[in-house]
């Protein structure tokens, strides 16, 4: 594996093309504005902090998350009272990219890398504007890049410039099928201090990748980002069409405008599908699912949404019945 070389100087960062400048703007003005308007400046239940010093008990009020209930204080009071953390002032999160030779596939304007690179550079930049660090692990053939975790706008521009001038990997005979649990071990190896991982990947991988990504969890938070195309689970009437598997090279030629191939692409899709969630579900992280059809907003906002239905159903069921009216009707 490749460390990054240090880019701590602001005239370092300026000797980089205008493309990483000029998308980060672009975001800044379009994504984490609106962000900031629909947020409202909170970003706790996007990216929970790790602080774990205890500084105070009060009594619990709507939105509080249910998994700070200090359930002793509760029983002995008879009325519900939560545990306040002392955030860490720093935190560190690390995106683990899966850049593999099926991450360039798009059916219309985007492919999944660019996605991927949009999403990077939004967290990237939210995470940095509140002082904390960001770091990147790299994988194509294997794990061969790794950006050490630093604050700053100049290394968010570091970290995208490495992504656009990375080049897509055309040799599929050289690089084989993707082993992504070969990137979440290394990260296991690597990153020792409890940080918030990003796994941004389209998890179209050799299996064995499910164990390590779940002992990771146990570590950090980690959160699945997963990468797909409407094209991947549906297939429209085109005709003959030559299909070519990203990751082997293999090529068939396939006749979509037979109505019982594409009734069958949909369904072992669909099954692909539910097998990849209950996966992710096991393993106990959170997923955000972006497509290369879709706004990345929105997908955030839904992903925000789901968190905090999620903490207060928790809480709710390991209340048995004793939470607020509002918590007992959520469950």
């Amino acid at each position: 594996m490749k460390n990054s070389p240090p880019n701590t100087s602001a005239s370092a960062a300026k000797m980089l093309p205008a493309g990483a400048e000029h998308l980060l703007r672009r975001l800044e003005w379009t994504v984490l504005r609106r962000l900031d308007g629909l947020l409202q400046g909170d970003y706790r239940t996007l990216l929970r902090g790790t602080g774990m010093d205890l500084a105070d008990l009060r009594e619990y009020q709507y939105d509080d998350d249910v998994r700070h209930i200090d359930w002793n204080v509760t029983a002995r009071l008879q009325l519900p009272h939560v545990r306040v953390f002392t955030e860490d002032r720093e935190m560190s999160a690390w995106f683990l990219l899966d850049l593999s030779p099926s991450m360039d596939f798009g059916s219309g304007e985007s492919a999944k890398r660019h996605v991927s690179a949009e999403f990077v550079a939004v967290l990237a930049r939210i995470l940095t504007k509140r002082g904390n660090r960001v770091g990147a692990m790299l994988y194509g053939s294997g794990v061969d890049k790794v950006i050490p975790a630093r604050g700053g706008r100049h290394h968010v521009l570091h970290l995208l410039h490495t992504l656009q001038t990375r080049p897509l990997t055309e040799d599929t005979a050289n690089t084989g099928t993707t082993r992504l649990h070969e990137l979440l071990q290394a990260a296991a190896n690597l990153v020792r201090r409890r940080s918030t991982l990003f796994v941004v990947s389209d998890f179209i991988s050799e299996p064995g990748w499910e164990k390590p990504l779940g002992l990771l969890a146990q570590r950090h938070e980690v959160v699945a980002v997963r990468l797909l195309d409407p094209l991947e689970l549906e297939l429209p009437d085109l005709g003959l069409v030559p299909i070519r598997d990203a990751e082997t090279g293999e090529q068939l030629l396939v006749d979509t405008h037979d109505a019982g191939f594409r009734k069958r692409f949909a369904r072992i899709a669909a099954q692909r599908e539910a097998d990849l969630r209950q996966a992710l579900a096991r393993a106990g992280v959170d997923t955000l699912e972006l497509s290369t059809d879709g706004d990345l907003v929105d997908a955030l906002m839904r992903f925000t949404d789901l968190r905090k239905r999620r903490s207060r159903l928790s809480g709710a069921h390991a209340a048995g019945g004793k939470l607020p009216a509002h918590l007992q009707q959520a469950a």
